[in-house]
């Protein structure tokens, strides 16, 4: 027998379809939509809205939202709308190439901020009102609260201060992911906040449903389609090597008595170089780890399977069809073994702090000084975003920052002279990692920094090069603290603008 995922009769008589749903969003409105990184977005009402758009937009009328979410979403969302060019303004952090495009051509607005900033930042009131909140759920109960699907974000905000709500059912989420959710509802606004009472990564301390009058849900929509699930390309060589500089070096800490056997509860973005980490976790004998971090991807899975993470807590996940799968299969297994909570807890400084996570986060550039650059290229076209990563290297106990030292074939250096646009200072960064080494910079002044970088970083193909800029910086700079050759400080970017290689 089939159970209806709407167990609530008073929503169960609001269900329409995507396009009538849609048709409740109207012109010039602020939208927030559930989602994090291509997990638990809304499925159909986005796609129907860009095509209203588009029909309004024919007829030589104007149609556009702005749109809030809580990380990346997919195709049918970002995507869609993009193309639709249904986007006036959009926040916080995106990895769409057609909305990536339109925001690099001065089409689209973008708001760029630390993921733990969003929700308290629209409690503030620094963007105005919410009109619509459209929220994917895997199902709705006999009380009318919300079980979150794979991702919470900022759901729990959007539905707190949106004046309408249109709830996404999506069947083809697992309903076994019931219980997996812990929302809490214990944060205010200056003055009066206290502290929040979580002290391990595995704690829980809220509800396993999200609250929303109501009153002001409009409209129920039924869904049943897959998240989006990106195979990851196979782990390459120069991950697997800086993945073994990194563990080499966690493993170091770890004699000297800077870390516990098991570390300090681990945060990684997404991509190769983290799922190489992952693995090489595993393979170097670590045991009863923890994270507390924004997103589970494949590597994740498969060190709670394999016991060598004991438990994890995220706010949403980036799974390969594959990876989704035995998520799916073993639903039960992994309720036991993962928390997921909203992002303004997932990303809380806090939380960061007091729990020591350790960072490990990509980057595009980083220069001598240990200033890294998450986010621009050619520090003025914008990639995806900050995301959560700020929130975790300011505050952690360990910031890594892990990239190949080239890119483009090699005509791109990763490290620079001076970074043409900076995320996280150099007060933030504690360990640059490239396949050719591992630079520590804790306790190094400016200058020691530089040479660290260059020595163990550098491609070799730039080293001469690097250090001959450092060196000449040191003589001829106006102040010998920070070296800088302020007229040649970004002439390798403008040297790769103009004849694509940053060799000279």
């Amino acid at each position: 027998m089939t159970v209806d995922r709407i167990a609530n009769a008073r929503l169960r008589d609001r269900v329409v379809s995507a396009e009538a749903a849609a048709a409740l969003i109207q012109p010039g409105e602020t939208v927030a939509m559930s989602g994090f990184t291509g997990s638990g977005y809304p499925k159909a009402v986005p796609v129907e809205l860009a095509r209203r758009i588009e029909s309004v937009h024919a007829q030589g009328l104007p149609f556009q939202i702005s749109l809030m979410t809580g990380a990346s979403t997919a195709p049918e969302l970002d995507g869609a709308l993009a193309k639709a060019d249904g986007i006036a303004m959009r926040m916080p952090f995106q990895s769409d190439p057609d909305a990536r495009n339109r925001i690099n051509e001065g089409k689209l607005d973008y708001i760029d901020i630390h993921l733990s900033h969003v929700a308290q930042h629209v409690w503030f009131g620094f963007y105005g009102e919410i009109d619509t909140a459209v929220v994917e759920v895997s199902a709705i109960r006999e009380d009318g609260s919300l079980v979150p699907s794979t991702s919470l974000g900022n759901n729990k905000t959007w539905l707190d201060l949106a004046k309408k709500v249109i709830i996404e059912v999506n069947e083809w989420q697992p309903a076994g992911v019931d219980g997996m959710h812990d929302i809490y509802y214990g944060t205010a606004l200056p003055p009066h906040r206290k502290p929040i009472p979580l002290v391990n990564a595995n704690d829980r301390i809220g509800e396993t449903a999200l609250r929303c009058d109501p009153d002001k849900i409009v409209a129920v929509v039924r869904t049943n389609g897959p998240d989006r699930n990106s195979p990851f390309s196979p782990i390459d060589a120069p991950s697997e090597q800086i993945a073994a500089h990194l563990i080499e070096f966690l493993q170091h800490e770890v004699k000297r008595g800077r870390l516990p056997a098991n570390l300090l509860p681990l945060q990684s973005g997404v991509g190769n170089i983290p799922n190489a980490v992952l693995a090489g976790l595993a393979k170097s004998g670590f045991r009863d780890l923890a994270a507390f971090t924004e997103v589970i991807q494949d590597g994740m899975l498969d060190l709670l399977r394999d016991g060598v993470l004991s438990y994890a807590s995220c706010t949403g996940f980036a799974l390969s069809p594959q990876a989704n799968e035995t998520f799916k299969e073993n639903i039960d297994f992994y309720r036991e073994r993962i928390i997921m909570r909203t992002q303004e807890i997932s990303n809380h400084p806090e939380l960061v702090r007091r729990l020591g996570c350790i960072g490990m986060n990509g980057m595009i550039e980083v220069d001598i000084y240990g200033n890294v650059n998450s986010t621009h290229v050619m520090g003025t076209r914008i990639m995806n975003g900050i995301g959560g990563s700020g929130d975790f290297a300011r505050n952690g106990f360990l910031s890594a920052f892990l990239s190949p030292s080239t890119a483009k074939n090699g005509t791109i250096s990763a490290i620079v002279p001076m970074a043409s646009h900076v995320d996280h200072t150099e007060h933030d960064v504690s360990v640059i990692v490239t396949e050719q080494g591992l630079a520590d910079l804790r306790g190094l002044t400016p200058r020691k920094r530089a040479q660290v970088l260059i020595d163990n970083c550098a491609h070799p193909d730039f080293r001469a090069q690097l250090q001959d800029y450092f060196d000449r910086a040191s003589r001829e700079s106006y102040g010998k603290h920070t070296p800088h050759l302020l007229p040649e400080a970004l002439s390798w970017h403008q040297r790769w603008l103009d004849t694509g290689t940053m060799k000279a």
